[in-house]
């Protein structure tokens, strides 16, 4: 096929079909990805070929971009691409893109189990309602955004349950020439996001009394009808770590210590999975399930056990 369309304006065209398909956040997403990776290399070509694409790869794995960003790249222009054929604006011809091989697995960061006791006594002993968050995050293990959206009404103190329904982020807007970020109020990205997370006693104990005397409509982090944005309480957390005499942590470390004492007190897997809200029970064990080698002893143990 001889085609003169720019990938620019096939990338215009998916952009006005996906909004009638897709959330404002995720078009957001795509939008970020487009305009700082795909655009400035693709978008005056008339067509992508693999080598092409093959060197995109190299160049951002150079740039220090992790292997997920760039895969996730990869996958938007991809969707792209395939709109661009079935509208027959370009020829597009499935590419089959190698990475390296990657050597070092950081795994991911958790507190110990002295250091989060310590921060959650201190949540107890010194509180406030951005303290509480925090402690509500390392009982329940949910994400920055979720604990921002957060409201008195999604606490029931009577039956232990926190119900988790929405989310708050700021997300990127492009609308012709002017160029915004928004604060969105929206339900999570995933159904399975949409959970009911069982409280500790210790949790029910400590907001059975205040859920009798706040408003209800009030979000949590600022007792107020007016929510806290997550990059602000991500830096309240910073100084709170810093003031605590903490690792360097990120706030999504929270989620993975909750995760983590989870499988360690031998929690099913299914449960942690459903709990987190994980869309499946794969990324749960990816993430968390790493059998040590007294454990994997005790497996071989039981193993020739069963064969006598």
């Amino acid at each position: 096929m001889t085609n003169q369309t720019k990938i620019s304006a096939i990338i215009n065209l998916w952009k006005e079909d996906k909004k009638q398909y897709v959330k404002k956040s995720s078009l957001s997403a795509y939008q970020l990805l487009i305009d700082n990776h795909l655009l400035p290399i693709f978008g005056n070509k008339h067509e992508v070929v693999e080598t092409e694409v093959q060197d995109f790869v190299f160049t951002k794995l150079d740039e220090g971009l992790s292997q997920k960003t760039i895969k996730d790249i990869l996958i938007v222009l991809k969707m792209i691409l395939k709109f661009g054929m079935k509208n027959k604006l370009i020829d597009y011809h499935q590419f089959d893109i190698k990475f390296p091989t990657e050597r070092e697995n950081n795994g991911i960061e958790v507190l110990s189990k002295a250091n989060q006791k310590k921060i959650m006594n201190y949540a107890q002993e010194h509180f406030t309602f951005k303290n509480l968050g925090i402690y509500i995050c390392l009982s329940a293990g949910i994400r920055i955004g979720e604990i921002c959206a957060l409201t008195w009404e999604d606490i029931d103190t009577e039956t232990g349950v926190i119900h988790i329904n929405k989310t708050i982020q700021r997300i990127y807007i492009i609308e012709d020439c002017d160029r915004h970020t928004e604060l969105i109020l929206d339900s999570p990205k995933t159904k399975n996001s949409i959970r009911d997370i069982p409280m500790s006693r210790d949790l029910q104990k400590m907001l059975k009394p205040i859920k009798k005397v706040v408003n209800s409509s009030f979000y949590i982090l600022t007792n107020d009808i007016k929510p806290t944005e997550p990059r602000t309480y991500r830096n309240y957390y910073k100084r709170l770590m810093k003031e605590l005499n903490m690792p360097e942590l990120k706030f999504h470390g929270l989620r993975h210590s909750f995760a983590t004492r989870c499988i360690e007190s031998n929690c099913d897997y299914k449960t942690v999975s459903v709990i987190l809200g994980h869309s499946n029970i794969s990324t749960t064990l990816n993430l968390y399930v790493h059998p040590n080698m007294e454990q994997k002893k005790k497996c071989i143990d039981q193993m020739f056990r069963c064969l006598k």
